[in-house]
């Protein structure tokens, strides 16, 4: 079992020195990984029809930092956790400019980028972003194998749905295969996880969600004829609502996950009434030395 912690973006007020402090405490801890949300827009959900409120917890009152921007930083102070997109909502996005990002983050931190993507729920962030949040499902299907196109092959041509490039490509590749991860909870992401990713990363609470979907996913990787080894099933440890755990039920959490084949768990420390970076670097540790004396990290 891999266990890293979550960036608590929406808790530190955009403050630049947070990453830095954090990033590199996830590190001497121990930790495998760190793992961060990604929103672009934030959006009142008063007033709006279709409403916004139910769809996600976010307004434009959180904060967030671009999560592949901040790698770009991150992958300089850090030489060893594994950076990890938890999820990327990459339909909005355009493509080729996602693959360029992701090709300079993972050669700056010498391979250590884990992609994980998603539809993502804010109609408004794709409205301002220009792209259609109806066909977002279809996008990312068509995103991830032109992705990973674009990654491994000296010249592309490539006529999709919604992308096209005619003999070209970027410069410089990954040297590695980067890998990509689904996220979401619905069936079509699971089924877009079974037949495409490297793996998938599960939100919500254990009893909600996680297993349930982990459960399916692994009925479909069987349906896909795909091995189960190699397949990474990674688990941010919150309630429903996007809060951290107590910490005897975060291990008892992990514990749970790696007794159902999960690979891997983010621990998560927002929602915990929780002020300062200092105050999440403390609550790592802590939770740290009991992951340790359960045999667990």
């Amino acid at each position: 079992m891999k266990v890293g912690a979550v960036y608590p973006q929406t808790e530190l007020g955009g403050d630049p020195a947070a990453v830095d402090q954090i990033g590199r405490a996830v590190e001497s801890m121990g930790y495998d990984h760190l793992l961060m949300y990604d929103h672009v827009v934030g959006a009142v959900h008063e007033n709006r029809n279709p409403p916004l409120w139910g769809r996600g917890p976010y307004t434009d009152k959180h904060p967030f930092h671009d999560p592949l921007v901040a790698f770009g930083y991150l992958a300089a102070i850090t030489r060893r956790i594994e950076l990890v997109t938890g999820v990327l909502i990459l339909p909005q996005r355009p493509t080729v400019l996602v693959a360029k990002q992701c090709a300079d983050v993972d050669l700056l931190s010498g391979g250590r980028l884990r992609l994980g993507v998603g539809t993502g729920w804010n109609y408004v962030e794709y409205d301002a972003l220009g792209h259609s949040f109806g066909s977002r499902g279809q996008r990312l299907t068509e995103q991830i194998g032109y992705l990973r196109r674009l990654w491994s092959e000296p010249l592309v041509t490539f006529e999709g749905q919604f992308d096209r490039i005619d003999r070209g490509n970027i410069n410089p590749r990954p040297k590695q295969r980067i890998p990509i991860f689904c996220g979401g909870f619905s069936e079509p992401a699971y089924r877009r996880a079974a037949k495409l990713a490297d793996g998938f990363i599960f939100g919500a609470s254990l009893a909600n969600s996680a297993l349930s979907g982990w459960a399916r996913v692994r009925e479909l990787l069987g349906e896909a004829d795909r091995p189960l080894s190699g397949f990474v099933a990674h688990y941010i440890v919150q309630d429903d609502f996007g809060h951290g755990l107590e910490t005897q039920a975060v291990v008892d959490a992990i514990r749970r996950w790696q007794d159902a084949e999960g690979t891997h768990a983010s621990v998560v420390t927002m929602g915990r009434g929780m002020t300062t970076a200092q105050q999440h670097v403390d609550h790592l540790e802590v939770i740290r030395q009991r992951l340790e004396a359960a045999g667990l990290n």
